[in-house]
């Protein structure tokens, strides 16, 4: 192959680290919904050339958070009320089926810890009034219940939707009521998985998780957002 062939392909760790550092700025509302930029402006804000920041763009179009013009670069999707309820309908049913596969194992204390530990943590953050920190702990304890449920698959799918999801979360943190819920919601779900209940355990699963929806389409409601 020829040589200015290989030198102008981007190595996989740079497009790796532009597509990390442009998903972290959108998921973190720092580049919020509609925020639109030319490639070479990404590149100048991630110190990097185009080419690495041109393929990462692709993967974020991919994961459905970002729509690429022509000759405008990016711009970064928002999330409608018609969206947040039919990722959180999806979301809902795929963590289900993860408690199913918990539970029906009836997992170890060694395993449980790390769910244990973050509701832990999401306690004493609530009582710091630190809610960045809860969300931080909140989204640990549900990836630890979809690694734990031992599906490649399964974890993948949810991962994608948890992304579109994680931005509308964040943007709504401070305006939704104090999550004091949650905490006790996810003491209950490790009993239940911890007692190789399955049927308890999607039970509570799922009211936690139609909950949490109830509570964020009722923001858009209420402030009348037409997408976050």
């Amino acid at each position: 192959m020829n040589k200015s062939v290989l030198a102008a392909e981007p190595t996989p760790s740079l497009v790796d680290q532009a597509y990390r550092e442009i998903r972290r700025r959108i998921l973190d509302n720092v580049w919020t919904p509609g925020h639109q930029a030319l490639e070479q402006e990404v590149a100048l804000a991630l110190g990097m050339s185009r080419t690495p920041v041109r393929e990462a763009m692709i993967r974020l179009r991919n994961d459905g958070l970002v729509d690429i013009v022509p000759r405008h670069g990016m711009r970064v999707l928002p999330v409608s009320p018609t969206d947040m309820r039919e990722i959180y309908e999806i979301l809902t049913a795929l963590e289900c089926m993860a408690c199913e596969l918990v539970a029906r194992r009836a997992p170890s204390e060694t395993e449980l810890k790390p769910l244990v530990e973050a509701t832990q943590a999401m306690d004493t953050a609530l009582k710091a009034d630190d809610l960045d920190a809860w969300a931080a702990a909140d989204e640990r304890f549900h990836g630890a219940l979809i690694e734990l449920a031992g599906n490649r698959q399964l974890k993948q799918t949810v991962l994608n939707y948890w992304d579109r999801a994680h931005r509308a979360r964040m943007f709504s943190l401070r305006l939704r009521p104090k999550p004091v819920n949650s905490t006790k919601e996810h003491r209950q779900l490790v009993e239940r998985l911890r007692a190789g209940d399955t049927e308890g355990a999607v039970k509570i699963n799922r009211a936690h998780r139609e909950r949490a929806s109830r509570e964020l389409l009722a923001i858009f409601e209420r402030y009348r957002f037409v997408e976050m």
